[in-house]
């Protein structure tokens, strides 16, 4: 059983706002078991702890520390802290119900503190407590650590001594990513090793059973679906009302895996190109073929101008694929996406960072928000196998441009060279391998697809909904990554029937 990686904002999946600087008051006590479920043996301590709730945040939140082993397969070897924080149901909570945004990398506790009201409306928040975690290695947990801020711009936005897309290009960039990889090892230790999601997914059942539940309640998206999807394979009779929404196939090895996601990201353009030749601002003209001509005339100019933002970093084609797919992600996003195009123009690449600034988790005074993309690296080496040289990395640039003509270089540049090098050189092999899932004896799970969504294609829910032995395939037509709490009334009334009183679609309500 596997888990593929998927391209994803990079602290800032669509839901959440920009991360906060809020003070954690979290401790941690290992006492009397919540529940009577006999614990996995050599993990008695772990299951046996409480949660020491502590007020924090604001809105009545409450915040507390979970200890995890690094290892599970050897817990005696050392423990690791999730910070987990919760909102308490407004009525008669029939339990727990876990978010997890996506990434890897994404902040759960983010999500919930900060974006509470927009990912669970009332009816969740009255039949649940909403719990939101930093999986292993994120943010608040005991964090993957690489590099420090100044290390980061080198390694994100540094401008290449070689012609970028070059042989040689491509030799620096694995040298880049050496380092990058030793330094990830030096400065997190052995938890570096057990990042991947199928550890992720042993956590979730080790906070189901800390909070006192019977089964996973568990609303995933993006990246979160590979957490679901580990747990519903790892504890089949465990799960309860599992919702897995911008599902990822894990049947899909990463040499398909990323051309076609790059394509989704190029369907996205075209179709960004159509609702941009509508508005009187649109940096093109003419018909949506010649706007693709001319998109792409601009961005092959990028490293030619050598154009410098106020802060005095140089624009490269690769920081230009980072800007391009940020926006694409939400169509509410296309005004400042077209505005972005008309500034480059013009020679004004102040935007183009503030889009690819937000993907990374960038600040204004050059400090970092969390530590996803570093996480992002860590994690995706272990879920998943990658070239073992750089014809293989050349291999992988030449199918992602060929599977999407318009954007794919550029997004292959800031994306799949970054990882497939960094991968190359990890210090610790893959854990998972690419498999369909298929997780007999479920209940029903609900896999969300959404028609044009570009980072997660609707082909991927598809196959996942048809792998899983209970999957049911629930479809939303329209624009943009995921489909829940997008304002499409048919979906969330079908998510929301699901998770509260447990009613599953009879068909696809094709939303």
């Amino acid at each position: 059983m596997t888990a593929t990686s998927v391209r994803r904002p990079r602290p800032v999946i669509r839901f959440l706002a920009a991360l906060g600087t809020a003070t954690l008051l979290l401790t941690g006590c290992m006492s009397a078991p919540q529940t009577t479920e006999v614990a996995p043996v050599g993990l008695e301590t772990f299951y046996g702890q409480s949660a020491d709730w502590q007020d924090c945040e604001t809105g009545g939140l409450e915040c507390a520390t979970i200890s995890a082993p690094i290892d599970y397969a050897n817990p005696e070897a050392g423990s690791t802290d999730l910070a987990v924080i919760r909102a308490p149901s407004t009525g008669s909570a029939r339990g727990s119900l876990l978010m997890n945004p996506g990434g890897p990398g994404g902040s759960g506790y983010d999500f919930v503190a900060q974006s509470l009201a927009y990912v669970a409306d009332a009816a969740l928040r009255e039949n649940y407590d909403i719990v939101g975690w930093d999986p292993r290695g994120v943010g608040r947990s005991h964090p993957v650590t690489c590099y420090d801020a100044a290390g980061m711009d080198r390694y994100l936005y540094g401008v290449a001594a070689n012609p970028v897309g070059s042989d040689a290009w491509l030799e620096e960039r694995a040298a880049d990513a050496r380092a990058f990889a030793a330094s990830c090892a030096e400065n997190t230790g052995d938890l570096l090793g057990h990042v991947d999601a199928q550890s992720t997914a042993r956590d979730m059942d080790l906070i189901r059973s800390v909070l006192g539940d019977d089964a996973l309640n568990y609303l995933g998206f993006s990246y979160g679906t590979v957490f679901g999807t580990q747990y519903a394979e790892l504890f089949p009779d465990r799960v309860g009302r599992v919702v897995l929404d911008g599902a990822v196939d894990p049947s899909l090895p990463q040499t398909t895996v990323f051309p076609t996601q790059m394509a989704g990201f190029d369907g996205a353009y075209r179709s960004f190109l159509h609702y941009c030749l509508g508005m009187t601002t649109c940096p093109f003209t003419g018909t949506v073929d010649e706007a693709v001509a001319q998109s792409s005339a601009l961005f092959s100019s990028v490293d030619s101008r050598a154009l410098s933002a106020d802060d005095g970093r140089q624009l490269t084609s690769p920081t230009l694929g980072t800007a391009l797919a940020y926006p694409l992600y939400d169509r509410g996003s296309w005004d400042a996406l077209a505005d972005m195009l008309a500034k480059l123009t013009a020679g004004d690449p102040n935007p183009a960072f503030g889009f690819a600034d937000g993907y990374n988790g960038r600040n204004p005074d050059g400090s970092y928000s969390g530590n996803s993309t570093q996480l992002y690296t860590a994690a995706l080496c272990l879920d998943g196998s990658y070239s073992s040289d750089l014809a293989g990395t050349r291999a992988g640039l030449t199918a992602i441009t060929a599977a999407a003509p318009i954007t794919g270089t550029y997004l292959a540049y800031s994306d799949w060279v970054l990882v497939d090098t960094a991968c190359q050189n990890w210090p610790y092999g893959p854990v998972l391998t690419a498999a369909p899932a298929d997780a007999p004896g479920t209940a029903p799970i609900l896999v969300l697809g959404t028609t044009n969504d570009p980072a997660t294609p609707y082909a991927w829910a598809q196959a996942l909904a048809s792998q899983l032995e209970a999957g049911v395939l629930v479809t939303r037509a329209g624009e943009g990554h995921t489909a829940y709490a997008r304002g499409n009334t048919c979906i969330d009334t079908t998510v929301d029937d699901f998770l509260v009183d447990g009613t599953v679609p009879a068909a696809d309500p094709m939303c």
